[in-house]
């Protein structure tokens, strides 16, 4: 079962670094139902790889990727909201990027993909939620790369959000963060199968890929909570291999598993693209922040850190909590002990769920 639904964006539909994109579309989910004022819609933005399957519905049950977030009568309560998951413009699943056709050519974009932006994810965000005949929304939220796109949505259209909520984002990548990505897309791109972005579904860089979700998945967690879950357990008996530096221990078998799953999943190419996205954005590009904030003309905002996140350091969505509310605006600033590092948004649903859910019904 399928609850995708489809937003044709603007012909043409133009890049914030250059070139335009003709005939993109962007696949979303909703749950719940907007109500006669239009006035209660709630767009969430994903991090890097989901897709707009947030959470079960009746015309797809499986379990989402916030399965437990999203919902009625939970956090983000669908009998309350009537909600918006897109999956991102870059993405593939089932938004335009590259692993997409190219009108004009009747190919695979590949890297002929125009530069990609997180401006570009929150314009196909805005223009989606046009398409619903929604002028303004009640809220305006993501996690991860979708915290850096709620930042670009405020400063691109103002008053198009009453409310903003910022979960483990920043307002300009850090270097270490640039540092980490850009060794991952160096694994895909150094794979002799990547050939230059023009692989085929035959033959992709798999092993690139396979390292560079390794690396990142390691940077989702925290040491504590990999000592806590694994500590020195012995690989399971069936993942064992015969070569002499083969993997001995749980938490490799475990890296592997995901490393697998993502790479039968996901395109290389749109992992290149939405990875660099996320090292160029600096809010700073349209001006200054607080300034930003003061024209996007929210009522309210919840910033969310998480202390044992090493990607998204807690001081960065503290500097966010800073500029709103220099910039006048009702702002929450929540810095959570949680273990499980910069992931935590997706495994301590319960306590992500009551700041949320507390902040939502706040009104």
């Amino acid at each position: 079962m399928d609850a995708r639904q489809y937003a044709w964006l603007p012909d043409p539909f133009p890049m914030w670094r250059g070139g335009m994109l003709h005939g993109a579309r962007i696949a979303y989910e909703t749950w719940g139902a907007l109500n006669a004022a239009r006035d209660n819609a709630l767009l969430l933005f994903t991090g890097l790889s989901p897709p707009a399957h947030a959470a079960s519905s009746p015309a797809d049950p499986s379990d989402g990727w916030w399965q437990g977030m999203v919902g009625p009568g939970l956090a983000i309560d669908s009998e309350r909201f009537f909600v918006i998951c897109v999956n991102s413009l870059g993405s593939c699943f089932g938004s335009t990027g590259p692993a997409s056709v190219d009108p004009a050519t009747g190919q695979p974009y590949r890297l002929t993909f125009p530069d990609l932006s997180v401006e570009d994810i929150a314009r196909a965000g805005f223009e989606t939620v046009r398409s619903l005949g929604i002028e303004r929304l009640d809220t305006v939220m993501g996690p991860s790369l979708g915290g850096m796109v709620v930042l670009a949505y405020a400063a691109q259209f103002p008053g198009a959000a009453r409310r903003l909520v910022c979960i483990s984002g920043t307002a300009a990548a850090a270097p270490f963060a640039i540092a980490l990505r850009s060794i991952q897309r160096e694994a895909i791109t150094h794979d002799p199968d990547w050939q230059g972005g023009n692989y085929t579904s035959e033959r992709a860089p798999v092993t690139g890929q396979r390292l560079a979700r390794k690396l990142g998945t390691v940077t989702y967690r925290s040491a504590a909570e990999w000592a806590q879950r694994f500590g020195r357990q012995p690989i399971r008996q069936e993942m064992k291999r015969g070569d002499p530096f083969a993997s001995e221990f749980a938490i490799q078998g475990y890296l592997e598993a995901l490393a697998q799953r993502f790479v039968s999943a996901f395109d290389a190419n749109c992992y290149l693209y939405i990875s660099r996205s996320m090292d160029r954005f600096d809010l700073s590009a349209h001006g200054e922040p607080v300034s930003v904030f003061r024209r996007a003309g929210l009522s309210a905002a919840l910033v969310i850190g998480v202390q044992s996140d090493l990607l998204f350091s807690v001081t960065e969505q503290q500097a966010i909590a800073s500029m709103l509310t220099a910039a006048g605006v009702a702002t929450r600033f929540t810095q959570l002990p949680c273990i499980e590092g910069h992931d935590a948004f997706l495994v301590d649903l319960d306590t992500f769920g009551r700041e949320i859910g507390a902040f939502l019904r706040g009104g």
